[in-house]
């Protein structure tokens, strides 16, 4: 899959980037009020009745605030965060390591929790509901199964995929919320915000532009701030004009919509090679040289948010916005 600028995911050395640009009280989040409201009213009770915080299943797509809002979680309820991920835990004895080592009041962070294994996810449970671990000890007509007191925590999980979770597991969790994508006037305050944190000079125009070509995401946002700091820092004084704004993200190919070369490449292959659609799926990734996977899960879901791309029973089609936005007519129009 090529490096985009405009994706929700972040690779390890970005996620460490981050660290310094997330907020650590409640407070301090923008965005997500509904979120915000509840979550304040679950860790405001769960304190007065000094317990743990019920289980938290945060989902929607990526780049949207969940690890922040674990981090903040602990901080609130004054515990440490422990941070893993569904693939990293492997088999039972990596997940008993990690809860064995939890304190009072911790909150374990488990990323990408829809791709725990089942058998990984049984031994969860009883964590879950009565804070208690039973390991099997040895193999055979020796083995014996010894239960393991765990501390009060909080597991936070976070998810993409809602839909990919197992009843059973989901059924565990006392609060779920789901995050969704940012308005303009949230993202230009993440990024003024960004700006005083990295010492940059931002226009409120520049902030604007950045946050329209953001697709909603705060993750994005702050890339491009990055990216057009750059620019700024080369092509001028350092000060992010509107002017710079617009040039820096022209030559990144981001356009005002937020869309990539990639997204062009998809739109443009649609509409010029197979009329605009309904088109399958298999054959729009054999067409860009992409996986179909790949499509579905990172590609299409802003495009069908924005209503560029609609899916039928017959495969996908471009919708006339997507043609007005390229300033061409749909075929049908077209011969008639």
């Amino acid at each position: 899959m090529e490096e985009r600028l405009v994706t929700g995911t972040a690779s390890e050395q970005e996620e460490r980037n981050e660290t310094q640009l997330r907020p650590q009280t409640l407070a301090d989040y923008i965005g997500q009020e509904i979120v915000k409201q509840n979550l304040s009213v679950f860790l405001k009770a769960a304190r007065m009745r000094k317990e743990a915080l019920d289980h938290v299943l945060l989902y929607g797509p990526p780049g949207l605030g969940k690890t922040t809002l674990a981090a903040i979680i602990a901080a609130e309820m004054g515990g440490e965060l422990r941070v893993t991920s569904g693939p990293a835990i492997e088999k039972a004895g990596d997940l008993a390591a990690v809860l064995t080592a939890l304190e009072p009041g911790d909150v374990l962070f488990i990323d990408e929790i829809h791709r725990l294994n089942r058998v990984v996810e049984e031994v969860l449970y009883p964590a879950m509901e009565d804070f208690c671990l039973d390991i099997v000890i040895g193999k055979g007509p020796t083995a014996r199964s010894v239960r393991i007191d765990l501390p009060p925590f909080t597991l936070v999980g976070a998810t993409t995929r809602a839909g990919m979770i197992s009843s059973p597991l989901r059924d565990r969790f006392g609060v779920l919320l789901r995050l969704e994508y940012y308005q303009p006037e949230e993202l230009i305050q993440i990024v003024t915000r960004s700006a005083r944190v990295f010492g940059v000079s931002l226009a409120e125009e520049a902030a604007l532009e950045i946050a329209r070509r953001s697709r909603g995401t705060p993750r994005i946002a702050n890339r491009l701030l990055r990216r057009v700091r750059d620019f700024a820092q080369v092509q001028s004084d350092g000060t992010v004009t509107y002017d710079i704004a617009c040039s820096a993200l022209e030559a990144l190919q981001v356009d005002p919509l937020g869309l990539d070369h990639i997204d062009d490449k998809l739109l443009r292959g649609m509409m010029e090679k197979f009329s605009g659609g309904p088109v399958g799926l298999d054959t729009i990734a054999a067409t860009i040289g992409e996986e179909s996977d790949t499509i579905e899960e990172v590609y299409e879901p802003y495009l069908l948010q924005i209503g560029f791309v609609q899916r039928t029973p017959r495969g996908r089609v471009v919708t006339r916005q997507c043609y007005a936005h390229y300033g061409l007519q749909p075929q049908e129009d077209a011969h008639g």
